[in-house]
């Protein structure tokens, strides 16, 4: 079945070109403008089976829904070019930036006559085994047309509560562990390889692996022992300095903690309380 929705696509790298293929997987025509990207991109738009509309004016004139999908540097430049070229249709933002950008971008294509969808991708690029999920905000009518345009494809949009901004202060809030996490992993395999312990390492972490963003609880046991923690991750900080790694986020958890200094040893503290601790005034 074919859809009578055009979708113009902002910029198709890796997600992007994967997303655009399940559009037209279910029928959807998806345009892209291939002005100034890379042959890679072009490649992946072919295989996607997405159409080259060669100037970024035309692409939008015939596209209902525009997907901003792209690095987040280039996030409000490519809004601004999208409003410049006067598009009148939904925008959906949908790249990884903060929630005050996402309201920024969207206010001012309201101001142009463009509506805003506020959306969040996690997951891998759709296709595989793990679910990629979309997460939209904004408004009812929007967040359904966006919500249909993708149903029965392998990107499975979820509708949130709240206004634009939401779906972005998710993006930011699981990109804030998930990617400190990788770089975390990746100086602590150093540490290791430098003193020829890595395999015991990665054998640990096996066997202990536990995602404390998955069991937020363990956190306030984290507060009743970060007194301990914090002068521990400041000896990491100077053992990873020793190598050449590195010390900054060992340094930087050392702080954290410290803002847990009053719970010391406190097994009873509820766990809202332990996050209001991390607030500074």
């Amino acid at each position: 079945m074919t859809s009578l929705i055009t979708v113009g696509l902002l910029h198709p790298g890796q997600m992007g070109a994967a997303v655009g293929h399940e559009l037209t997987k279910a029928g959807v025509r998806v345009l892209w403008c291939p002005i100034g990207r890379s042959d890679a991109s072009v490649q992946r738009a072919e295989e996607a089976g997405l159409d080259a509309v060669p100037e970024l004016g035309s692409l939008l004139e015939r596209s209902s829904v525009a997907i901003s999908l792209c690095p987040p540097a280039a996030a409000e430049e490519t809004a601004v070019a999208i409003r410049e070229a006067g598009f009148s249709g939904l925008f959906v933002e949908a790249n990884a930036i903060s929630p005050d950008r996402a309201e920024r971008i969207a206010a001012d294509m309201a101001a142009h006559g463009a509506r805003t969808v506020d959306g969040c991708v996690i997951g891998p690029p759709p296709g595989g085994t793990v679910a990629t999920h979309l997460y939209l905000s904004g408004e009812e009518a929007e967040l359904a047309a966006v919500k249909d345009l993708f149903a029965g494809t392998a990107v499975v949009p979820i509708q949130m509560e709240g206004a634009v901004g939401a779906a972005s202060a998710l993006k930011m809030a699981y990109g804030s562990y998930q990617k400190a996490a990788c770089a975390l992993a990746g100086v602590a395999q150093a540490l290791g390889r430098a003193h020829g312990v890595d395999q015991h390492l990665t054998a640990e972490a096996r066997r202990l692996a536990k995602s404390p963003l998955a069991t937020p609880e363990y956190l306030t046991g984290v507060a009743a022992k970060a007194w301990r923690w914090a002068p521990e991750m400041r000896e990491v900080a100077q053992s990873l300095a020793e190598v050449g790694l590195p010390q900054e986020m060992a340094e930087a958890a050392a702080t954290v903690f410290d803002l847990w200094e009053l719970d010391k040893d406190n097994q009873e503290l509820p766990l809202p309380q332990a996050l209001d601790r991390l607030k500074r005034d």
